[in-house]
């Protein structure tokens, strides 16, 4: 394996790609979203837009049918045939503005399913807490026009990033774990559903088995689906793709690749890394470093923080770093 900076986007975080190999890149810390291309087949971007600017926490990026769209805290928005008009994309309609304008987990990833719908997750927000509301918390799904929103999954404290099984087309998601029980509790997670209506314990329950000090004592930790598995704690597990190309070793086939942000305030820095966990008939059998080297475990320096991943065409695999400000591309090659 080998890694190369493909293209520098400033704090590079959620990435989309159209059939035609244009990449759309969010921000979070950032008001833009940017369109990138490699027009000369070098594998390097040659060509950037500034899509849009002056936005609330753009960092959702989806795109279908030749239209992007664009999650802000509370709004999304529809550029409509945006690869002819990369150059001045004018003003999108806004398909949705009734989202919770919280900014405390208020950023968004955004995803089309299998389905054709727009799945949109809406965090927790707070530390912990029982939302008022049951909008929170949760993962809804929309029509591409806005139209139909619906609650998929529910106790979800802050999910940054999901993908579908390539065959089965259960989204896996994963789940930032609650913050100030200490530098080893709880776990972050891997989740998976493969129905509407699941609920996986936030307030109540982490990891599966571990009982909130505060709202644990509400609920049964039996009651909800438990973690296809338990991440490092504090981790920040964001980005994942199933690996489905054909340039890496058959080995990775249909596994997992997950971008792990890295903990803010454990005394030992978490995370920092792309991890691999593979699965056997629907299980997780494995879950190990792919690739590290963010950070100096030595001097506890981290010089970048990986956000999302995504596969080109030729199997390769762009991964986003909103530390660095740049997006890498892995290749491997036998």
């Amino acid at each position: 394996f080998s890694i190369s900076v493909y293209a520098e986007v400033e704090n590079a975080r959620s990435m989309a790609i159209s059939p035609n190999g244009t990449i759309f890149v969010g921000n979070r810390d950032e008001d833009k979203v940017y369109a990138i291309k490699d027009t000369d087949g070098d594998f390097k971007a040659d060509k950037k837009w500034v899509i849009a600017s002056g936005l609330n926490m753009p960092n959702g990026v989806a795109f279908k049918d030749g239209n992007l769209y664009v999650a802000e805290v509370s709004r999304i928005h529809k550029f409509a045939g945006i690869e002819s008009k990369l150059d001045a994309p004018g003003k999108s309609e806004i398909i949705y503005d009734k989202l919770p304008t919280e900014t405390h987990h208020g950023w968004k990833y955004i995803a089309f399913g299998p389905d054709g719908k727009l799945y949109v997750p809406i965090g927790a927000p707070c530390n912990i807490c029982e939302s008022k509301a049951p909008i929170y918390a949760s993962i809804h799904r929309m029509n591409a026009d806005g139209s139909g929103l619906e609650l998929f999954a529910s106790g979800i404290r802050n999910t940054v990033g999901f993908t579908w099984h390539p065959d089965t087309k259960d989204l896996w998601f994963t789940d930032n774990g609650r913050d100030m029980l200490g530098d080893d509790v709880p776990p972050c997670e891997l989740n998976s559903a493969s129905k509407i209506g699941m609920h996986f314990g936030y307030p109540y329950c982490h990891g599966g088995s571990i009982k909130d000090p505060e709202f644990g004592s509400k609920r049964s930790c039996d009651e909800f689906t438990k973690p296809m598995q338990n991440l490092g704690a504090h981790v920040a597990p964001l980005g994942l793709k199933f690996y489905t190309g054909k340039m890496f070793p058959n080995e990775y086939k249909n596994q997992i690749i997950l971008a792990e942000h890295g903990s803010w305030n454990r005394k030992m820095k978490s995370g920092y890394k792309l991890s691999l966990v593979k699965i056997v008939n629907g299980k997780v059998v494995s879950y190990e470093p792919f690739a590290t080297g963010w950070l100096d475990e030595a001097t506890q320096k981290a010089w970048g923080r990986p956000v999302d991943v995504l596969l080109l065409p030729d199997g390769s695999m762009l991964v986003s770093d909103d530390q660095a400000n740049v997006i890498y591309r892995i290749t491997y090659q036998g």
